[in-house]
């Protein structure tokens, strides 16, 4: 059975994709094609230029957000808003960028993997499937290269730019070269929620483009009788959009989690039909309003470094997501099944969660205690990390501790007074519960 691995775009948001990637690898899955559109182009490409799924993930923890773009040169900026090519241009993608993450356009164009990007023609307002063996630097630069945001590419009388506003992921082309089975990897935000001002409707036109090239995939393989069995990994909310990443308020180690747990929810209850062709495939709910915030917490050189998604509403579950570090490994293992515990008197929360070591899956759990005896900011400043039968006292240092509370956003609260009132409500929350 061919498969295919098809990427859509998603921005700088397209870290959450490498989680991903790690995910299928550790469930033994290889694919005979990989397809990228967008932002994920970088993905494609960097599977394409041989990075494997941990090392994808190290080069991304590592990457300087910066790079995704470049200044133009001043003369452009002093044209004026109405005359102005763009914010900025793709240098910094080709440059800096792509190096950091392993990117290497001959090694795309000399390996034996098949891949495809899709690059907008402008001039002929077409998306074109371009080979992996047809690509440079640039081209898949302008792949990447958002109208408004980035200059496109002009090149021997064509102007090359992002393909997002035509499609953004190809099942077609997957199809036409044979795919009996496709797993699309959908980061593109797809809930009812309608957001004001500029920046959010820019987002809402790229969605309805990308939602609406989807399913028109969908109906050329209906109207041609093409039957293929379709898998879809995609969060259960919309991911945070780029200016989050680009500030700060959040980073690529917690997108990458986050992409490790929502494809191991879709891989332990994967149906072998997969899922229907249609509208539904990709669609999401909106997140409930909250607050995450982000420990570290050591013990020599084994750290567990997790992220908590806790709801400001009663009721609600509270998730985490993260990687735990230990020497012993090869590379950092991430979080799966990630949940938050709260004993019944309140005294202690436990982050559980399982690992894969060796291949194998391990149960994790992260004890924190809050109880009257001693210090409270002792207690609360150490835990203890069992990792199967091991177990081990680990401790949030004052550095971290800081950290933590620099890392405390909102999530799900739109303006100004629902952040702030998603932050009140979850302060109170803890307070109320971890008083002894």
């Amino acid at each position: 059975m061919k498969r295919s691995l098809v990427l859509a775009g998603g921005g700088m948001r397209v870290a959450w994709q490498a989680g991903v990637v790690k995910a299928l690898a550790d469930e033994g899955l290889e694919f005979d094609h990989v397809d990228g559109t967008s932002g994920g182009i970088l993905t494609t490409a960097m599977l394409l230029s041989g990075v494997a799924p941990d090392e994808m993930i190290r080069r991304w923890r590592d990457v300087n957000v910066r790079n995704f773009s470049s200044a133009l040169p001043l003369r452009d900026y002093l044209k004026g808003p109405w005359n102005l090519p763009a914010l900025s241009d793709a240098d910094g993608i080709v440059n800096k960028l792509f190096p950091a993450l392993g990117i290497d356009a001959a090694r795309i164009r000399a390996g034996s993997l098949e891949g495809s990007f899709n690059v907008a023609n402008f001039t002929d307002k077409r998306s074109i499937a371009l080979d992996a063996r047809d690509v440079d630097a640039e081209l898949l630069a302008a792949g990447m290269s958002l109208p408004l945001f980035m200059t496109p590419l002009k090149r021997d009388g064509v102007t090359w730019t992002d393909a997002a506003w035509i499609r953004d992921a190809n099942v077609t082309e997957a199809l036409r070269r044979g795919a009996e089975e496709v797993w699309l990897v959908w980061c593109v935000g797809n809930s009812p929620y309608w957001g004001d001002g500029p920046l959010e409707q820019y987002v809402h036109m790229i969605e309805m483009s990308a939602s609406g090239g989807l399913l028109f995939d969908f109906a050329i393989a209906e109207a041609a009788g093409r039957e293929f069995v379709l898998h879809v990994v995609k969060p259960a909310h919309p991911l945070p959009l780029d200016p989050d990443f680009y500030l700060g308020r959040i980073d690529a180690l917690t997108l990458i989690g986050m992409g490790y747990r929502d494809a191991v929810a879709y891989l332990s209850g994967r149906a072998p039909a997969g899922v229907p062709a249609d509208y539904t495939c990709t669609k999401m709910t909106d997140p409930p309003p909250g607050v995450r915030w982000t420990e570290k917490l050591s013990s020599g050189a084994v750290r567990a470094l997790l992220t908590v998604w806790l709801p400001s509403e009663k009721g609600l579950s509270a998730s985490v997501t993260g990687f735990i570090e230990n020497p012993q490994w090869a590379h950092p293992a991430p979080l799966a099944d990630g949940r938050l515990v709260v004993s019944d008197a309140g005294d202690s929360w436990t982050y559980a969660g399982r690992i894969r070591v060796d291949g194998e899956w391990v149960d994790v759990a992260v004890e924190r205690h809050f109880g009257s005896g001693g210090s409270p900011w002792h207690e609360r400043m150490n835990a203890s990390l069992q990792v199967g039968a091991d177990r081990l006292d680990v401790r949030l240092g004052v550095p971290e501790a800081a950290s933590l509370l620099a890392s405390i956003e909102p999530f799900g609260a739109h303006g100004v007074f629902q952040r702030v009132n998603a932050v009140a409500s979850v302060v109170q929350k803890s307070v109320r519960g971890l008083r002894h």
